[in-house]
Parts: C-alpha cells; structure tokens; sequence
C-alpha cells in the first residue's frame, strides 16, 4: 500500500465527485474512476480495501483520457 493510502483517515471518505457516467470501453466511473465492482463493494468495504481504491486513482488518473465528447 502507497504512503498516501496511509493517511487517509477513518472512516474513509468516499471518491465519489457526484458526476457518475460510466465509460462503457475503459470500465470506470468518469467522475471518480473507480471500477463498477468498487461503487458497488464500496458501502460495505473495510477502510483498507478503501484505501487501496484510492492508492489506485492517481495513476488511472494519469493513464485515462476519456473523449471531452462523451
């Protein structure tokens, strides 16, 4: 687990930015980046396995480009 996953706090707050659209090609949310299967897991998911979703949002952040279109 990143160093930043470390410091987030308990309860661990949730990515959600309230824009949910999901892109049907890349499979994730275009507001918060998570995966259908971690919106879904995320009300009952321990604060590690919050945590490690939001370790993951950075780097998809920088590897995914949705169309400005959709």
């Amino acid at each position: 687990m990143s160093e930043a996953a470390n410091i987030i706090p308990s309860p661990v707050p949730s990515p959600c930015v309230s824009l949910c659209k999901m892109d049907l090609e890349r499979r994730y949310c275009m507001g918060c980046l998570r995966t259908i299967e971690e919106i879904v897991a995320w009300g009952k998911a321990d604060d590690d396995f919050k945590r490690a979703v939001w370790a993951e949002l950075p780097l998809r952040r920088q590897t995914i480009r949705f169309d400005e279109e959709e």
